[in-house]
């Protein structure tokens, strides 16, 4: 499945997480270390620009966090970032550059690269969501398979075991999800992508692609 690899979908140059994600071949490899990356590098961030604000939370001094938004650690969050009123930012959290958290958006073990938003009432958890990519209003991804059983990533053709209970979704580089929308566990999108709104989305959607329904996924180009 190399159209799911992450030199297919991300350009590590936008996120701090470059050094966690140039180990693995998928995305979803990471998932399980988001944790311990943090609290690693999080004690290297240069002080002129971090802040550590609490155990394991270290914040950009350019950042705007309104009082009301709730942070627990792990955390990193990165320069000019806006975290907005009633965030919920449940932990094992990495926000990039100028990415903006919304109003009651809840994120946990996440890695957003830099210029994400994902700005109104928002669910993203055990996902990775790319440069520029953003997240229409209402929008979530589901984490855990109704039957709770472990995740697989799928396409067509193939279909890849995550050997992971919680998968959310991989978001490519500058994918727009439209307001409403769920993408459902192990679901997969190729960069520069847009979901029409109110969509049920799983499996893999190609890059450059129109998603209209399952059934009908259109090229750009």
């Amino acid at each position: 499945m190399e159209e799911c690899k992450i030199k297919n979908l991300y350009n590590l140059e936008h996120t701090i997480a470059k050094e966690l994600m140039e180990k693995y071949e998928y995305p979803w490899e990471a998932l399980p270390h988001i944790n311990d990356f943090i609290i690693e590098i999080g004690k290297k961030l240069d002080e002129k620009i971090y802040e550590q604000k609490g155990e394991n939370i270290w914040i950009a001094k350019s950042a705007n966090v309104f009082p009301s938004a709730y942070i627990k650690g792990p955390v990193i969050i990165g320069e000019n970032a806006e975290i907005r009123h009633c965030a919920f930012i449940r932990g094992k959290a990495i926000i990039g550059n100028n990415c903006v958290v919304g109003n009651s958006t809840e994120l946990k073990n996440v890695i957003l690269f830099d210029n994400v938003q994902v700005p109104h009432y928002n669910y993203v958890g055990d996902s990775i969501l790319g440069y520029k990519s953003h997240m229409g209003a209402g929008s979530i991804t589901s984490n855990v398979k109704s039957d709770k059983k472990l995740v697989i990533i799928k396409n067509e053709k193939e279909k890849i075991e995550t050997g992971l209970k919680k998968v959310g979704a991989m978001v490519g580089d500058e994918v727009e999800v439209g307001c409403g929308s769920i993408l459902n566990p192990g679901t997969v999108i190729g960069i520069h992508t847009n979901i029409y709104p109110l969509s049920s989305v799983r499996g893999f959607v190609p890059a450059n692609s129109i998603y209209k329904n399952q059934n009908e996924i259109v090229n750009k180009i």
